[in-house]
């Protein structure tokens, strides 16, 4: 709720002094505080039926456009859309309001929100216009805690300048270089879980016909902090023989959402960061000591790397963190910003996207059988000195028809916001300064509008054929929203990409893997990123033969 606190607070102050000094018998008992408080609520409470009532029901120049039906008359949608995990309820919406590209609906003290549902509406907001629409401050405090106020959140000059200066460092040609670190740590993590598979020194293991039952998430989360501890910042974390490490320990807690920050989360849509964060609750207290645990980690980082590139006077390493120290177009703090987005944004989602490849895998023991041998037929044995390249991986069309297949229907981030930073318009419609817009990956990348009738169903044969193998078979690339598009679209995408499919070759290559449960209920959890509550417990069994 974007009520003007300080004017109200100042007013209220000014208020309470003229009524007491020159008119006590309108004051409140002739006192400046009971007076300051009774203007302060007044304030408010008529703040609130304008923002809450009056101005979304009967002023607000987008509340003609075609919404859900159901909600509350004061909250809208607010119960569907925190009972769900973030991205059914616009699933839903995407597939059975009927609209033009633009649904509009409400939430807690119905604060409107457009989804956007076509190309030409995302090609406005992402591309054409994108300047136009920024991250709201609310989520630029909340996540500039832990993310750092790098290129993730940076707006307008500052952003052209950030992302200008870490082009070289995210270019395909730079990637490239990166994949023997991709494929290095991908056999690291085949080791770690065939220990596990050989039940050493695991006591908790049970083993059924010969598979061992692991929680296969968390080895994805360490094993992509590796890799962007590696490829990003020249630093082994280790966190893959050792999960006990401060840094893999500190981001499990900040990305193990608890009910309080939910609450919290929901209480900063309508209150100013500055109170939420002077509450004496444990959230901050963690939010705090874990910024603290990751800023003094990259601090630290940063400077060894300073050191040793003054002494070669050259550049040698690959990773993103030298690349950037090169370009000299960052002072110290604003590349400890970008490491902390780098190691959040850059494991964390990586690591979401294995968890839900494996559970989709699982659901369809052919395609795993069928890219497994596609990877045995074309990528050196796991066990052999010979390393992966850009080029070897290249020959697994399959592969990469499975992995887009995944970003496709589970898109690690479900959903993410913009604001319209002036008054302007979507498809002709206008949109007045301050209107909060809602990207949905997960809505738009198995919209049936844009996907065919099979839209929500894994099917990576969608990606094989002539012409297919980018776009998936549809026919704008706005409707495969995973990495955006735009200035704004993820810079580390040929990165990622890279990454996931190493990952995903050397463990299908040596593993079968199934859910342990059989009478597993998929039920998702999400804060910036969603995975399967309480991660995903697999069988995994060793194939002999690669």
């Amino acid at each position: 709720m974007d009520l003007p606190w300080l004017p109200i607070g100042l007013s209220s102050v000014a208020g309470s002094f003229v009524l007491v000094h020159n008119a006590p018998q309108y004051s409140i008992s002739a006192s400046y505080v009971k007076t300051f408080l009774v203007l302060e609520t007044i304030q408010i409470l008529l703040g609130l039926l304008w923002e809450a009532i009056l101005y979304p029901k009967l002023f607000s120049p987008i509340r003609h456009l075609p919404q859900p039906k159901g909600g509350s008359f004061f909250n809208g949608q607010l119960k569907r859309i925190s009972a769900e995990p973030t991205g059914e309820p616009h699933r839903d919406w995407i597939k059975n309001v009927p609209n033009e590209g633009l649904i509009y609906y409400t939430t807690i003290l119905n604060q409107g929100r457009l989804l956007l549902t076509s190309p030409q509406a995302l090609s406005e907001v992402l591309t054409t216009k994108s300047y136009d629409f920024i991250k709201p401050q609310q989520l630029r405090n909340g996540l500039g805690r832990v993310l750092g106020i790098g290129l993730l959140l940076a707006e307008g000059d500052e952003h052209k300048r950030q992302r200008k200066n870490l082009m070289p460092a995210f270019a395909y040609r730079h990637v490239k270089d990166l994949y023997p670190v991709f494929w290095e740590k991908s056999i690291k993590l085949v080791n770690g879980l065939m220990s596990v598979a050989r039940k050493e020194g695991k006591e908790s293991v049970k083993s059924i016909d010969n598979a061992a039952m692991v929680d296969i998430s968390g080895w994805f989360s360490r094993a992509t902090l590796d890799i962007i501890g590696v490829a990003g910042m020249g630093h082994d974390f280790d966190a893959i023989d050792n999960p006990d490490t401060k840094i893999n320990v500190t981001y499990r807690s900040v990305f193990s959402p608890s009910r309080q920050q939910r609450t919290m989360a929901l209480l900063g849509l309508f209150l100013p960061q500055w109170f939420l964060r002077a509450l004496p609750v444990a959230h901050n207290n963690k939010i705090v000591e874990s910024s603290n645990t990751i800023k003094e980690v990259c601090r630290e980082l940063i400077r060894e790397k300073k050191e040793k590139l003054d002494q070669k006077q050259k550049r040698v390493d690959a990773d993103i963190l030298s690349v950037a120290l090169e370009s000299g177009g960052f002072t110290e703090e604003d590349l400890v910003n970008q490491m902390m987005t780098f190691l959040a944004a850059g494991h964390e989602t990586t690591a979401s996207a294995m968890t839900w490849a494996f559970y989709l895998l699982c659901l369809h023991p052919e395609v795993q059988t069928r890219l497994r041998e596609e990877i045995r037929a074309n990528l050196p044995p796991i066990d052999d000195t010979e390393t992966v390249t850009a080029a070897s991986l290249d020959q697994c069309h399959y592969l990469h028809a499975v992995c887009n297949e995944v970003l496709r229907v589970y898109s690690p981030v479900p959903g993410t916001i913009r604001e319209a930073g002036r008054d302007t318009s979507i498809l002709g419609q206008y949109v007045p300064k301050g209107t909060k817009i809602l990207l949905s990956p997960w809505a738009v990348n198995t919209a049936t509008s844009l996907w065919g009738p099979d839209a929500d169903k894994f099917n990576p044969d969608r990606w094989m054929g002539p012409g297919k193998a980018n776009s998936g078979g549809a026919e704008s690339n706005y409707a495969f929203l995973t990495f955006l598009h735009g200035p704004r679209s993820c810079i580390g995408q040929a990165f990622a990409k890279a990454e996931f499919a190493c990952l995903m070759a050397a463990v299908v290559g040596r593993f079968e893997v199934k859910i342990a449960d059989e009478d597993f209920k998929l039920v998702i959890k999400g804060s910036i990123t969603a995975k399967p509550k309480n991660g995903l417990t697999v069988r995994i069994k060793p194939i002999e033969g690669w």
